[in-house]
């Protein structure tokens, strides 16, 4: 019982890594993308994603620090 659990880890270390390995070559793009420079700025060409794939989120507002009450205001 003690010989299993020294080996145990390792027989699930390999599996895993051979996953990782059979994951990654199942990934892969044939063909790897380019960026040209077009008339709005560079454009990604051929790849296996689309430029509408990537989302950015807009950048938030910067709030207004509010007036301080007990200042007058300068003129």
């Amino acid at each position: 019982m003690t010989r299993l659990r020294t080996i145990a880890p390792l027989i699930v270390a390999a599996a895993l890594a051979a996953v990782a390995v059979a994951t990654v070559q199942q990934a892969g793009c044939a063909e790897p993308g380019h960026y040209e420079l077009g008339a709005h700025g560079y454009e990604l060409v051929g790849g296996c994603i689309a430029p509408g794939d990537l989302v950015v989120p807009e950048p938030l507002p910067r709030p207004v620090p509010p007036l301080d009450a007990g200042t007058p205001a300068k003129s």
